[in-house]
């Protein structure tokens, strides 16, 4: 290593170390040795200690013992000219300092200091396991520790977009000259979150430890290292050099020109590169700071310096070795994972197309080889320049498909996609599917150039890329003129209902073998939907068929087969194969999961269900309400704000998110009592679904029990609800309490 660089970091290190024990000695005497000391929510103690060294800390005195081992790893500190002859002094010097690092922020949760916008702060394990794994099978191909700041806002803006593009996850930490580029983005309104793959953990360099222990969170959950093995250290190092593909990027400069003219970065950020390359992260700067060129702990390179800035994600990319999976869309806004859970507020939007604004609606058809003219894009009505800002457009989009291995099944899977491929665009927001799309495009977007026939541009581009061996051919129309949308909505109804009669007379009992869906998550992390043969997913569109046809096109795709394996409890719908699947696809937040009840551990809720059902405890019974519905509900909320309660992939005893075929299903809350517990639905959704509804009803032999759902006609609070229930002698007043 670079005498210059050894000795800077070794400085460093002893800085660290030093005031790591002046902060802790104080709050020994301020709380005493035995305080409990820990970060929220993880397993791991202080993770980057527990993994290199076993120690499991729980208190003020254990974080003393830590800091003992990180003083016994400090080397002296060089003297001016002084010939080191290896490695080792600066990567041990490293260590300690990560060491170091972990106490003085673990320090800031003792003391309360909770982190403030726009920081994050640690890492909990649910947010590791959510987005770990996708270091791990390649759906994130890395992360950048940017480490610092840039000259100028937009330089900071240009550098996270080129990042999110590539589908890189950016940790962000420390500052140059006061300013980090955390805040920079703030300043820009750039969103910033796990879901946007920006993620600023605290201004002081010391907050760079949470990226590193991350990295060893990985490396002991997903890889299986042992904490305090004795080769832990060597054995971490290997993982992630190999598996979790990650680099420093050190921006900008926080000391006076050197006398060689080089501008310098602090001790402290050279020790913890040196930290860094510990784990074989190397170091990409702007700044010209000695280089170490030669291979060793790192794949190539472990220090590159004075790279221009419009070329540092690119020599990074070299540098670490990232295999990067890129396809080059021809349309005039980035375009990558990192901008998936990207949101268009209404002060940001340029245009909105349906929700509850518009009709709109997306359907995917297969049509004869012959019948498709492949690339074409059709637009039939108004682009986007012929209506005002914070306007709205009708939204039918047909893509229509063709392919010598496509099948009729696979037009659901392909279809559902259409959330995943439009919302990777920068400034395109999506929600729904079916009939029940919601889509938004920013100002900033617009400005740049977005149009909607690059949003058939992404459609057809994209289904290229993940059906090529399915689809040889796609066109795609959409219609905007509200004049000619009826007859392509009626086509899309007819061709829903199909999809949905297919699955009837399906029985749970006969499969052993149920499917997720986790194709929302990446708007909650921890949703995963459990589709059976008798409850297709809570969006609506997937059905136990759907699941079987995706998995079939994909085997490592979102619609994975879960065995059901031995029954737990058959009322309430539980087996321990399902149970076993769901506490590894959410993370290890869920543990069980009821199929047929919705008041015990009942499934999760992203956010794109087409109904929730909701517990009326004065009535006994329950109200379902479906998205479309704006009006006030009588549990004394709207579907707004029920859904807001409800989603992000949470359990939430008494609300289920659904959807709308489900109601007429026998396993539909069968757990509760089934169809007799409805009390209360808005008309329009009683109307869309009365013939399915009467045809259940007459098998249960309550075909009057229809006339005896309220509607938004007859109450619309529950003393109004509990009076029409009376009058009309709906059988849930004599039926057992749900609690």
């Amino acid at each position: 290593m670079s005498r210059i660089i050894a000795t800077a970091a070794i400085r460093g290190a002893h800085a660290y170390v030093e005031k790591a024990q002046t902060q802790l000695q104080q709050a020994v005497e301020t709380l005493g040795p035995d305080q409990k000391v820990e970060f929220p929510n993880t397993a791991y103690y202080l993770p980057l200690t527990l993994a290199l060294t076993g120690l499991e800390v729980t208190t003020l005195s254990g974080a003393q013992k830590a800091l003992e081992r990180a003083q016994q790893l400090l080397p002296p500190v060089p003297q001016d000219n002084m010939w080191l002859p290896y490695l080792g002094n600066a990567l041990d010097a490293g260590v300690a300092t990560l060491l170091a690092e972990e106490i003085i922020e673990v320090l800031k949760y003792v003391r309360g200091e909770e982190p403030e916008a726009p920081w994050l702060g640690f890492t909990d394990d649910s947010v590791l396991r959510t987005q770990g794994i996708k270091l791990v099978d390649g759906r994130m191909p890395g992360f950048a520790a940017c480490v610092g700041a840039l000259p100028t806002n937009e330089e900071a803006v240009e550098l996270a977009r080129s990042l999110q593009e590539r589908s890189i996850l950016v940790f962000m930490a420390s500052n140059s000259n006061g300013r980090s580029m955390a805040e920079q983005l703030a300043e820009e309104g750039v969103e910033m979150s796990w879901d946007t793959f920006l993620v600023p953990y605290g201004k002081d360099t010391s907050a760079a430890v949470f990226a590193l222990n991350f990295a060893a969170r990985a490396a002991m959950t997903f890889g299986g290292v042992k904490p305090g093995d004795v080769n832990a250290a060597r054995k971490i190092l290997m993982y992630n050099k190999e598996r979790v593909f990650a680099f420093v990027l050190a921006l900008g400069s926080d000391m006076e020109p050197s006398t060689n003219g080089n501008q310098l970065l602090t001790d402290e950020k050279y020790a913890t590169a040196a930290g860094a390359i510990n784990f074989g992260f190397p170091v990409i700067s702007d700044v010209e700071i000695p280089q170490i060129l030669p291979r060793g702990i790192c794949t190539y390179e472990h220090v590159v310096s004075g790279i221009p800035r419009e070329e540092i994600v690119n020599k990074a990319v070299e540098v670490r070795g990232l295999k990067l999976k890129m396809s080059k869309i021809p349309i005039p806004v980035p375009y990558g994972a990192g901008f998936e859970g990207e949101r268009v507020r209404k002060e940001q939007m340029q245009i909105q197309f349906g929700g509850k604004y518009t009709t709109a609606f997306e359907l995917v058809r297969g049509r004869p080889m012959d019948d498709i003219q492949d690339g074409h894009i059709e637009l039939i009505g108004p682009n986007i320049d012929s209506v005002e800002v914070g306007g709205a457009l009708p939204f039918g989009v047909v893509i229509e498909v063709a392919g010598r291995s496509f099948k009729e099944d696979f037009e659901t899977v392909v279809e559902r996609r259409i959330h995943e491929f439009v919302s990777g665009a920068y400034g395109v927001f999506h929600m729904g599917q079916r009939a029940i799309v919601w889509a938004r495009i920013s100002k900033e977007a617009y400005e740049k150039g977005f149009r909607l026939e690059h949003y058939g541009e992404i459609l057809i581009a994209k289904m290229r890329e993940e059906f090529s061996a399915i689809i040889d051919k796609i066109q795609v129309k959409i219609v905007t003129d509200a004049e000619q949308m009826d007859a392509p909505l009626e086509e899309a109804k007819a061709v829903y209902r199909q999809r949905d009669e297919r699955i009837r007379g399906m029985k749970d009992e006969d499969a052993d073998t149920f499917y997720s869906c986790i194709l929302c998550q990446s708007y909650a992390p921890n949703h995963v939907c459990v589709v059976t043969p008798e409850r297709l997913g809570l969006c609506g569109a997937y059905t136990w068929l759907d699941c079987a046809a995706g998995f079939e096109m994909n085997p490592r795709g979102p619609n994975q087969p879960i065995k059901k394996g031995q029954t737990l409890d058959e009322v309430k719908g539980q087996w321990k194969g399902v149970n076993e699947y769901l506490e590894v696809a959410s993370g290890g937040n869920l543990e069980r999961f009821n199929a047929y009840s919705m008041m015990e551990d009942p499934m999760t809720s992203c956010g794109c269900f087409e109904c929730i059902t909701a517990i009326l405890p004065e009535t006994n019974g329950v109200m379902i309400v479906n998205r479309e519905h704006e009006g006030m509900t009588p549990v004394g909320m709207t579907f707004s704000t029920m859904a807001g309660q409800i989603g992000g992939g949470i359990q939430t005893p008494g609300f289920i998110g659904m959807g709308k075929l489900y109601i007429s299903s026998a396993k539909y809350i069968s757990a509760e009592g089934g169809l007799e517990r409805v009390v209360w639905m808005p008309a329009a959704l009683k109307e869309e679904i009365r013939e399915r509804l009467v045809e259940r009803l007459e098998e249960l032999g309550k075909a009057d029990l229809l006339d005896k759902i309220a509607t938004e006609n007859d109450a619309t609070t529950s003393e109004e609800l509990l009076a029409f229930l009376e009058k009309a002698g709906h059988p849930v007043l004599a039926m057992e309490p749900m609690f």
